[in-house]
């Protein structure tokens, strides 16, 4: 049985080109997988349907090693639970050196660990450069004085009086917040930030 899988990171983004290079390669429409969730890890449903109906020499095509996922120590072990455990093949089709059809010899098996070995790398390292570079734009942001977050809603009216009644023990704090119309907690964090204002 010949199975190809799909993988995009988000609902917004197009899995067209993986569908369309997968039909090139013969793959039947019922035996094509496909995932909307990042490549994190391999707790996807459509990846584990796909690997509870494997059997022995069957064929998982995929388009890019970075479709079956980005976690480097992850992807080394599905290959190795699908190729050595499972007895499946696999064809990358983004780097022909990844296919478990040619060189069954130790030569071919030994090419084929070390370049996915680099591959799996490159992958992980992508995604924590993506990381990276989220974190320094956000830094960037910050710096130029963007707020991120909802803003914050401004104070009731009655807020001044309710806190002063509150402060000087004429109500409890659920007395306030329900004259404020807001929960304890947040009638409470916001009295503690104005009263550090004065």
């Amino acid at each position: 049985m010949i199975y190809g899988y799909i993988r995009v990171s988000s609902r917004e983004q197009n899995e067209d080109r993986q569908v369309v290079a997968l039909h090139e390669a013969g793959i039947a429409e019922q035996n094509l997988y496909m995932d909307k969730q990042s490549g994190k890890d391999f707790a996807r449903p459509a990846y584990q349907r796909m690997v509870r109906r494997m059997k022995k020499d069957d064929l998982l095509f995929v388009k890019s090693i970075d479709r079956l996922g980005r976690n480097y120590e992850e992807i080394l072990e599905q290959w190795r639970l699908l190729t050595k455990e499972r007895g499946v093949d696999i064809v990358v089709l983004d780097m022909p050196l990844l296919d478990t059809r040619r060189g069954k010899d130790l030569m071919g098996t030994f090419l084929s660990d070390i370049v996915l070995q680099v591959l799996s790398f490159v992958a992980e390292n992508e995604r924590v450069n993506i990381r990276a570079r989220q974190a320094e734009g956000i830094a960037a942001a910050k710096a130029r004085g963007v707020k991120f977050g909802r803003p914050a809603r401004p104070l009731p009216a009655n807020f001044h009086e309710v806190h002063q009644d509150w402060r000087s023990k004429k109500m409890t704090l659920r007395q306030a917040a329900d004259a404020c119309k807001m929960p304890e907690g947040t009638f409470y964090a916001k009295a503690v930030r104005l009263e550090r204002k004065d």
